[in-house]
């Protein structure tokens, strides 16, 4: 028994150092294959430059049409966007829009109703009626510059010269020569030949300040009704000694009276149409 278990431990380091041998004996191949020196890649040559082109201007140059001479999608939305970026602006600068506007926000207010009807029923009516009022200038723009356009018959510059010259026109139609002029004096730029050659920078504003100038004159003459009712009502309320009652608790319901009966909104509609006919 004592020799079996002696024998059993010397076996085992036996093995222990068989394999401590194997191992070393790799570990010194992998090693020597390792530190086994490669031969350098050959280098190559450098290239030749390249001769430079000759004949070119050095500009660049930009095709925003297509194939066939029609513009490409991609330029039409991004037209689209910008347009619809800036025609808040263009609607208030350039159209009848803020005239109309402001007419019906004093014909409110003459009738001592500051909220009724509200901003945004104002608003949609002023927006409708501008697009009534310029309906032939859009179409006239529609037909002899975004059209050829997207047809391919004009370029760009060509398209922006024809269809701004029907927009000036009715902007020119509706401004007075004296908002003309103070604009002309206060750019120091020279006195135009002509109506149709007032550079938009500086027919915008003489526009915008002469529709302003007409809805005043508009607005005033539709307070004068209004500001006899409230006299008479006042005087009335004196008279009876009913100094402390406010007069326009009294005259409110005689002023919508008087506006219902008289059809106020057509004539004031009908006016603000009538003052562009003859244009566009």
């Amino acid at each position: 028994m004592t020799t079996g278990r002696l024998r059993r431990p010397s076996v085992l380091v036996v093995l222990g150092l068989v394999a401590a041998l194997v191992f070393a004996v790799l570990l010194l191949s992998a090693a020597g294959a390792h530190a086994a020196p490669t031969a350098p890649a050959v280098p190559t040559a450098p290239t030749a430059p390249a001769t430079p082109g000759s004949g070119g201007t050095g500009g660049l140059n930009l095709q925003i049409n297509g194939a066939n001479g029609t513009p490409s999608a991609a330029v039409v939305t991004l037209i689209g966007i910008t347009l619809l970026s800036v025609a808040p602006a263009l609607l208030l600068m350039m159209t009848s829009f803020t005239k109309i506007f402001v007419v019906l926000a004093m014909t409110r207010n003459a009738l001592s109703l500051p909220s009724i009807p509200p901003n945004q029923v104002l608003a949609g009516l002023a927006l409708f009626l501008s697009l009534f009022v310029m309906f032939p200038v859009i179409s006239q723009i529609n037909t002899d510059a975004i059209q050829p356009y997207l047809h391919g018959t004009i370029d760009v510059d060509t398209a922006l010269r024809v269809g701004s010259a029907p927009l000036q026109k009715f902007m020119v139609a509706h401004t007075r020569q004296e908002d003309i002029a103070l604009m002309t004096r206060a750019a120091g730029l020279s006195n135009p030949a002509t109506p149709s050659a007032v550079p938009l920078q500086t027919l915008i504003p003489s526009f915008m300040i002469s529709e302003l100038r007409a809805a005043f004159i508009i607005g005033f003459v539709i307070f004068i009704p209004f500001l006899v009712i409230d006299l008479v009502v006042s005087a009335a309320l004196m008279s009876m000694g009913m100094m402390m009652l406010p007069p326009v608790i009294i005259s409110l319901p005689f002023k919508i009276l008087l506006f219902v009966l008289v059809d106020g909104w057509g004539l004031i509609i009908t006016s603000l149409i009538q003052s562009y006919q003859g244009t566009g």
